[in-house]
């Protein structure tokens, strides 16, 4: 009988008492179908030498709202002098391996020498590309940030950093992180492992931030599904102020559409949110799939054109780029 290495807990809607899952999710991709893939994947080249990053250098503290992307998932978020860490990966690769896997072909956003002091960090879900354990020995040993995770990442992240301040929750918990600042979790349509033998073992999840100076969203990485997630979020928190929606990693779709949008779907969540504005996030740093580089952003427009919506309600964010927001969003 197989058992969950990672959390023990009540059979729910969405976990069965082994594994969690996505209601009226698809099936997991097999190794044939990874086999598939790899054998026709018709990939494109990304530049040798990519656009150079000038790096951002953080205040200290502030109290606006101040977004800074530092690559691919992370995001640093500065407000009511809260810093919050979203996904944070420094390490060159994200494998399991040091030598092998995809590979960083743009230096980070921000110089992790550069960081403000931490108070917490968001982690989305456990896949090698958003928990970096390195990452987290890193800010455990700068910073002592607590740490808020869907069920079951605790276990994967005391067995590297045992001393570290995880606290973990259902899709629909709430943590107070301090200053008026308040994140609940939020489902997600994806699915996590570390390995062969642990797939859908902890949960993942997307965050609603609240704080004084509006709600944000970040959906964590995500396939459509049906919408109903999206329009969920409308329902229980209202229409987001500023929306983080992946638009990367999403070819070939037969392989990727369940667990990582394109841009046009991530058009469709925009929409479905009711979001003011949003950014784009999971792309450009990472070579996870078969799209190119800039594919992305340029389809992120043309979707944008097809809909009728300005360009500048949802911009593409580039390691480096800073968006501050002087009043409430």
């Amino acid at each position: 009988m197989t058992t969950n290495r990672y959390y023990q807990g009540p059979v729910t809607d969405h976990f069965d008492g082994t594994r969690f899952f996505n209601r009226g999710g698809a099936r997991d991709k097999s190794v044939l179908d990874i086999l598939r893939w790899k054998m026709k994947s018709r990939r494109e080249r990304w530049p040798d030498h990519p656009p150079a990053v000038t790096p951002d250098r953080p205040p200290e503290r502030s109290r606006p709202l101040r977004v800074a992307f530092v690559g691919h998932g992370t995001i640093l978020l500065q407000v009511e002098n809260r810093n919050l860490l979203i996904d944070p990966v420094w390490s060159e690769r994200v494998s399991p391996f040091r030598r092998v896997g995809p590979r960083r072909v743009n230096p980070p956003g921000i110089r992790f020498e550069d960081l403000p002091p931490i108070d917490a960090v968001l982690l989305t879900h456990n896949h090698y590309d958003h928990l970096d354990l390195d990452t987290l020995k890193r800010l455990e040993a700068t910073f002592r940030p607590r740490v808020v995770t869907p069920l079951g990442n605790d276990a994967v992240i005391h067995a590297a950093v045992p001393a570290m301040r995880v606290d973990t929750g259902d899709w629909g918990a709430s943590f107070d992180l301090g200053g008026g600042v308040e994140t609940v979790l939020h489902p997600a349509n994806h699915w996590s492992s570390r390995s062969l033998s642990d797939r859908r073992m902890a949960l993942w999840c997307g965050f609603a931030i609240r704080s004084p100076q509006g709600l944000l969203y970040h959906s964590g990485d995500t396939g459509y599904g049906d919408g109903s997630i999206f329009r969920l979020f409308r329902e229980r928190f209202g229409a987001p102020d500023l929306a983080f929606l992946p638009i990367g990693a999403y070819e070939p779709r037969w392989f990727m559409r369940d667990q990582h949008v394109a841009p046009d779907e991530a058009v469709r969540i925009l929409l479905d949110t009711g979001a003011r504005r949003a950014l784009g996030f999971h792309w450009g740093t990472f070579p996870l799939a078969d799209e190119g580089m800039e594919t992305p952003a340029r389809e992120l427009d043309a979707a944008l054109d097809e809909a009728g919506i300005a360009r500048e309600r949802f911009r593409p964010m580039r390691p480096g780029e800073v968006f501050a927001f002087e009043d409430a969003v």
